[in-house]
């Protein structure tokens, strides 16, 4: 960092300290609980019960965005998106309704609030048979947790000005097939829409899993309560022959701009010394589980999953029921009692400050290249600049070939081009932006060319 920009960041206030502030553990508690309250959320439930289903919890949504939306000056809009699955559909075979409930806070800069960034969860639910519409789902951690962080984010960032526009979407159709993301995904490819970065929150209110106290009568490891695992994609989704041949070439199978997206959440985390960590998963999902994230990946757009540890897979997507466990007879399910609202605000507060960071961060530069022209025992960078007008200057970052993260930096001023001393065989580079105020973007891999 320059002196200026370290003599501003030392001085002026932090807006994300800031918003990270305004979450509330108590409300993450109230929110679960009362999407708990409907019962089900199952996407192919009733839709003419004001109380019950999936259409009376999307309705109470909607209620609790335009609240927030109310404290944005006009900047936030609140809508209900519906599509129409034709019959056929497997997990909807005889069609239907999805419902998905969105707000958008608007970018406060010209040259940057076309840009997007999403905070995703979805918040339909299912008992143990995924076709079944009518069992009590209550889906507190799978996933009234991730609606949460949604809804709780949205109250927290709504009276702030981001420089780029950020989606706060709550999805149906997820245990039906991802439907609701899909579709919202898709239509926005259709439509040009610039999605710079997803950040799916999916099972996120648990983190001790099979240890939690209600089933061990014991304290659950202070040590579980203290991440998040965040995974992410090696590969882009569907590269063609060209781009697969320069990706082993480059040996930048692990540099895929989802996993540049997650090393920007590590650092944010790292950086504003938030209490729960980001856990870098370098892998696109759990083994037999899937998520949101995933649509918004077939659709090319960067994308992160947010999921706690040590899922209980006996409490997922089962009906409630009582069973004995150590002598003691215990209710089981997905219920609102497993859900650790302190632990769930701290999940909320990571995606706050890094979608913030994100969106007020000038856009990554690009066409950032490594230049392979010569023989030379030296690393000569070039890129092109991002086009907002408040970049002040340029990073270089690198790391050895076997390292996870991005270890080394060098500023580059406002120029264009670095030449550093070091081999360019034996480590792997990357350029990020970063405006006046000290935002930075996230990292863009250095490709090879000639110049």
């Amino acid at each position: 960092m320059t002196p200026l920009l370290l003599a501003i960041s030392l001085f002026a206030a932090d807006p994300i300290d800031e918003a990270v502030a305004r979450v509330s553990a108590q409300r993450c508690r109230d929110t679960v609980d009362r999407l708990v309250s409907f019962g089900t959320r199952h996407t192919l439930s009733d839709r003419a019960t004001p109380s019950r289903g999936v259409l009376a919890a999307a309705n109470w949504i909607k209620s609790e965005l335009d609240a927030a939306a109310a404290e944005s000056a006009g900047r936030m809009t609140v809508a209900i998106e519906e599509f129409t699955v034709p019959p056929g559909t497997v997990r909807m075979p005889t069609g239907g309704t999805i419902t998905n409930v969105l707000a958008t806070l608007q970018g406060s800069a010209p040259d940057a609030k076309d840009r997007r960034y999403y905070l995703v969860g979805h918040f339909d639910s299912m008992c143990g048979d995924v076709m079944n519409p009518d069992c009590d789902a209550p889906g507190a951690n799978d996933n009234a947790s991730g609606t949460t962080v949604v809804i709780e984010a949205a109250r927290a960032l709504a009276a702030l000005q981001p420089e780029s526009t950020i989606v706060f979407l709550c999805t149906s159709g997820e245990e039906q097939g991802l439907l609701g993301a899909k579709l919202h995904a898709d239509k926005a490819r259709a439509d040009g829409v610039r999605i710079m970065g997803v950040l799916n929150n999916d099972i996120v209110g648990d983190p001790w899993g099979q240890l939690h106290p209600l089933l061990t009568g014991k304290p659950a490891p202070a040590e579980m309560g203290s991440y998040v695992r965040v995974f992410s994609e090696a590969l882009p989704r569907n590269p063609s022959a060209e781009q697969l041949a320069q990706i082993r070439s480059l040996a930048r199978e692990m540099d895929s701009p989802s996993r540049q997206l997650a090393r920007f959440i590590d650092e944010v985390g790292s950086r504003h010394n938030l209490t729960i960590k980001p856990k870098l998963v370098f892998r696109l999902d759990r083994f037999l589980r899937g998520g949101d994230h995933t649509s918004f990946l077939e659709a090319g757009y960067p994308a992160v999953r947010f999921s706690s540890p040590n899922e209980d897979y006996s409490r997922q997507h089962q009906n409630v029921r009582e069973v004995e466990v150590n002598g003691r007879s215990i209710r089981m399910g997905d219920l609102p009692e497993f859900v650790d609202a302190d632990y769930l605000a701290g999940v909320t507060r990571l995606n706050v400050a890094a979608v913030l960071a994100l969106a007020d961060a000038p856009s990554p530069p690009s066409n950032v290249r490594l230049i392979t022209a010569r023989l030379a025992p030296d690393a000569t960078l070039r890129w092109e600049p991002a086009p907002e007008s408040d970049t002040a200057g340029y990073e270089v970052v690198w790391r050895d070939t076997t390292a996870a993260v991005w270890t080394n930096t060098r500023d580059a001023g406002n120029a264009h081009t670095l030449t550093l001393p070091l081999s360019k065989d034996d480590f792997f580079f990357g350029v990020r932006s970063y405006d006046r105020d000290g935002h930075r973007s996230p990292v863009v891999f250095a490709a090879a060319a000639r110049d």
